[in-house]
């Protein structure tokens, strides 16, 4: 089938709209009419060729739409069913068995490789020219997408199903830290290092949990200013403090019991590192460049200090995504606040505000009618195969 995309071209290029072709989903696949598709600047990453996934090559990977088919043996979703694309997984390895997908021992390769499965070509010119798709799985900045039903997850909510797109990855992984991997108890402090679109939903599920202190950091008046709305009790402008750590310890009243770096910087990986208490965590959301590295007081770690790493959330997505959305419905978790809808038109434009800081959270939308379309229950027809 014909499809509309945006392709990266080259590293450093900007993204052109171009017609594909695209074919249709296989067994156990899921074809899918992308509505709306956040951006991230993980796609930043990728159009710049900072990422494994090869150019040219079509990105996006936080899509959300509308089954429109399914391939052999896919009992769900239904056609016409509303769906977030999520991350791909194997499926059989020890840690999707034990519930923990977003670490699958094929993970890299699913989300780079570009390829199907079977080593076909995912995108094609019209002279047969390959080009790289399922970038996290889905290449979503595309008008269609051809995926494995296993990692859709099935959306209903009152909230515009657009606006659905931003918890594809970024927002997820912000919540997920604090929730899944970060745990606070009852009356700890946390600190966000970083109060993007990430740390910003960190700071929205930190109010979610029992914790009564929570501290954001960053430069920036303006998401201070945000991160304060959203449940910050206190705030750290980084300009011109020398110590950032024992800043945040003021304001924590001591070291803090949980510590979440957003931005990836290795400067602000020890800020955070130094600025938990023992026996905290330090909680790594951001990514840094391949083969940047970082340095701790290895003497500070032995009282009982603990770093790490979360992925895209970390825990399983359909349980977060759902509560997620009920949390915004009770105006609990108001991601929504957060997202700018653009025009899938010119995609390269998104990226731009984005890397800009024009906005916290640029959503691209290919059908206007995702701006108010709920999807309070299953509007499909139910046909499988």
């Amino acid at each position: 089938m014909r499809v509309t995309a945006a392709v990266a071209p080259a590293p450093d290029h900007p993204l052109r709209l171009e017609e594909l072709r695209l074919d249709g989903p296989g067994p156990g696949e899921v074809l899918v009419r992308v509505v709306a598709s956040g951006v991230c600047r993980t796609d930043a990453d990728a159009r710049s060729g900072r990422s494994a996934f090869p150019l040219p090559g079509v990105l996006g990977h936080e899509g959300v739409g509308r089954v429109l088919d399914v391939g052999p043996g896919v009992r769900s979703p239904a056609v016409g069913e509303a769906v977030l694309l999520g991350w791909p997984a194997c499926g059989r390895c020890r840690h999707c068995r034990g519930g923990r997908p977003r670490y699958c021992a094929d993970l890299p390769g699913l989300l780079f490789g570009g390829r199907r499965p079977d080593g076909g070509a995912v995108f094609r010119r019209a002279d047969g020219t390959p080009v790289a798709g399922r970038f996290f799985g889905q290449s979503s900045f595309a008008s269609h997408a051809v995926l494995p039903a296993s990692a859709l997850v099935p959306v209903r909510t009152s909230l515009p199903l657009a606006a659905v797109a931003a918890l594809g990855c970024g927002i997820s992984a912000g919540a997920g830290a604090v929730l899944y991997a970060a745990r606070p108890e009852p009356g700890a402090s946390v600190a966000v290092f970083g109060v993007g679109a990430v740390g910003l939903a960190a700071v929205m599920a930190a109010r979610c949990t029992a914790a009564t202190t929570i501290v954001a950091v960053d430069r920036d008046p303006a998401r201070l200013a945000l991160a304060r709305r959203y449940g910050a009790t206190h705030t750290v402008d980084v300009t011109g403090v020398r110590n950032v750590a024992r800043a945040v310890r003021e304001r924590c009243d001591g070291p803090a019991d949980v510590t979440v770096e957003c931005t990836g910087d290795p400067r602000v990986v020890r800020q955070a590192v130094d600025a938990t208490g023992m026996p905290g965590t330090c909680c790594l959301v951001g990514a840094a460049r391949p083969g940047e590295t970082f340095a701790v007081d290895q003497q500070t770690m032995l009282r009982g200090k603990r770093i790490q790493g979360s992925l895209g959330g970390d825990g399983r997505p359909e349980e977060l995504v759902p509560a997620l959305l009920r949390l915004a419905e009770q105006s609990r978790f108001p991601f929504p606040e957060l997202v700018a809808f653009r025009p899938s038109d010119d995609p390269e434009a998104a990226l731009t505000d984005l890397l800009a800081g024009a906005v916290v959270k640029p959503v691209l939308v290919l059908e206007p009618a995702a701006l108010t379309a709920r999807t309070d229950g299953c509007e499909g027809s139910g046909r499988s195969r």
